[in-house]
């Protein structure tokens, strides 16, 4: 039997066009497969119970949270693409690799896996233990990819504090998860749909 040795693992920065799809989307499920495992993690020593957390709310009250929050952020996103160049928003074209010849199914399996695992993380457990303000610069801070430009950082940060604030006025973790959910489905279509200028 071989032996894997950790010293030979290398960490090192990858141009998104080296990126096959079969490895971008491991890499994709891995990631969130193991952000599931962290918020897990940090609910069970938090002694909460992560099916209370993931309980279905008696009224629909909270939709209107996450629809009104998803159309704030569709607006200034519309705002912001018509004053600043694209480049000042670029993610190094990570997103439009994943989205672009993915099926509509495809996409929205992908946009409630992230929302649900994000989102359990982040407001279900982290936000529970050190607040919004940390959690969302946390959250701004593991999107990597964002962080070369300012602008969309501070754009990960508000819809983070966002999200976290529709938790708090709600008391569901389905207004940020639908929300989140919906703001990954519909950019992923844009993207999809998009023409090539």
């Amino acid at each position: 039997m071989k032996k894997f040795k950790f010293g030979k693992v290398k960490i090192q920065k990858v141009d998104p066009g080296q990126l096959d799809d079969r490895l971008l989307l491991i890499n994709l499920y891995l990631t969130q497969g193991l952000t599931l495992f962290i918020g897990l993690i940090i609910i069970f020593f938090q002694k909460r119970n992560p099916l209370s957390l993931l309980a279905w709310p008696e009224h629909a009250e909270f939709l209107y949270w996450s629809l009104g929050l998803a159309g704030v952020m569709f607006g200034a996103d519309f705002l912001l693409s018509r004053f600043i160049s694209e480049e000042s928003m670029d993610d190094g074209g990570i997103n439009a690799k994943l989205f672009r010849g993915r099926p509509i199914w495809h996409i929205a399996v992908i946009s409630a896996m992230v929302a649900i695992c994000e989102e359990l993380l982040f407001r279900g457990a982290i936000q529970h233990g050190i607040g919004v303000y940390w959690t969302s610069i946390l959250f701004a801070a593991i999107h990597v990819r964002y962080l070369r430009h300012w602008i969309p950082t501070g754009w990960v940060f508000a819809s983070s504090y966002g999200l976290g604030f529709i938790y708090l006025q709600t008391g569901t973790l389905w207004a940020p998860i639908v929300c989140h959910f919906l703001i990954d489905f519909v950019s992923g279509l844009v993207i999809k749909f998009r023409r090539e200028t």
